[in-house]
């Protein structure tokens, strides 16, 4: 499949300098940014399962565990480099029995339909090959009733912020990107897919299209991101 054979060897290069770089060119809000957002998640009770779609190197899920809003995590990517940087970090957090990471790709999720009671991606789904598609089937398994919380990069409606935003992620965030990572090409990659993104209420829309219900968004540090939370 074309979308294991790009995402899932760039992200593979780039795996060693992935959680520097987030948190260099995102002044360490990044961090910020996730806590917030699982902070609107609701609490799963003890057999409850969340799937955590995109997960790289473990950042949302050991968040969600930090902050008790769920016991067992399964976490997917086409990424092993990630996912090998990611269990590291579950094994030094002693969560090797509740964080479970596997290959897998979002458009074709290896699990029975109504399987999970939540369902997140953090950073993740502008990736995808095919969004649409994609959200189908995070739909497809998430139990009648579950929860859906999606964290993505978006724009600022602010003018002169989104002038300032777009000049450091066009130029400054590449350069450095490719000077850290030593790949040029990758974080050109990552710049245009955000601004080939949807955001906002296009999102939400396409969240209605593939079968969720009650999708709302909120922005975070001006509109930079934005976190979507939906029901089946």
């Amino acid at each position: 499949m074309k979308e294991k054979q790009h995402i899932g060897s760039l992200f593979d290069r780039i795996a060693a300098r992935y959680d520097l770089l987030n948190h260099l060119l995102s002044l360490n809000i990044d961090r910020r940014w996730r806590r917030r957002a699982v902070a609107l998640l609701e609490t799963l009770p003890p057999e409850g399962r969340l799937l955590d779609v995109a997960t790289g190197t473990a950042d949302l899920a050991l968040e969600i565990m930090r902050q008790g809003k769920a016991f067992h995590v399964l976490g997917i990517d086409l990424s092993e480099e990630m996912m090998k940087l990611g269990r590291e970090k579950i094994r030094r957090a002693s969560r090797q029995e509740a964080i479970v990471l596997q290959r897998a790709s979002a458009l074709e999720l290896p699990f029975e339909s109504e399987s999970f009671d939540a369902v997140t991606c953090a950073y993740g789904v502008r990736n995808f090959s095919d969004l649409d598609q994609g959200l189908r089937e995070m739909q497809r398994v998430l139990r009648p009733g579950g929860q859906l919380l999606v964290l993505e990069f978006s724009y600022p409606d602010n003018r002169l912020i989104a002038w300032a935003y777009d000049l450091y992620f066009s130029h400054i965030m590449p350069l450095v990107g490719r000077i850290i990572s030593r790949d040029r090409s990758a974080y050109t990659y990552l710049n245009k897919s955000v601004k080939q993104f949807v955001w906002g209420q296009a999102m939400t829309d396409r969240l209605c299209r593939a079968g969720f219900q009650d999708p709302v968004y909120k922005t975070f540090t001006y509109g930079i991101t934005t976190v979507y939370t939906a029901r089946k």
